[in-house]
């Protein structure tokens, strides 16, 4: 059996909705009681894909919220735009690849960092990412 809690919208449209997320984050990570080091690789993985949506995805949505599942707790985010989308998915997982200037971590760095990692993209259309990081 899975619940879910409604989810929480911010708009991610300035470098203040960036922060605004990181600080969402803490506040469900800290809700869901995760370890300060999963703590950590949330915030992480929510500031890179929270700028990706504003840079590469001109602003959009992260809605965050507790999720349970099996007997476990988690926190899950999702990361949305109408943007340009991604034409190659695989090339922008790859590690070291920007189509920026940024450092190419964001994506592949987000990823690890997480326990769950759904990319729903579409050329022309925008970007989902789904991220999910559940307690130990």
């Amino acid at each position: 059996m899975s619940s879910e809690a409604a989810p929480d919208v911010l708009e991610i449209i300035s470098t203040a909705g960036v922060v605004q997320a990181r600080q969402q984050v803490r506040a469900l990570a800290q809700q869901c009681r995760l370890s300060l080091v999963d703590q950590t690789k949330l915030i992480t993985a929510a500031s890179e894909l929270a700028r990706n949506t504003l840079i590469y995805g001109g602003g959009g949505t992260m809605s965050g919220s507790l999720v349970q599942e099996r007997g476990r707790r988690g926190v899950r985010l999702v990361f949305a735009d109408h943007g340009p989308g991604i034409a190659d998915v695989d090339l922008a997982l790859t590690d070291g690849w920007t189509s920026g200037t940024g450092m190419g971590l964001g994506l592949s760095g987000s990823k690890r960092l997480v326990d769950d990692f759904v990319l729903d993209t579409t050329p022309g259309e925008g970007t989902t990412v789904t991220i999910t990081k559940w307690g130990r």
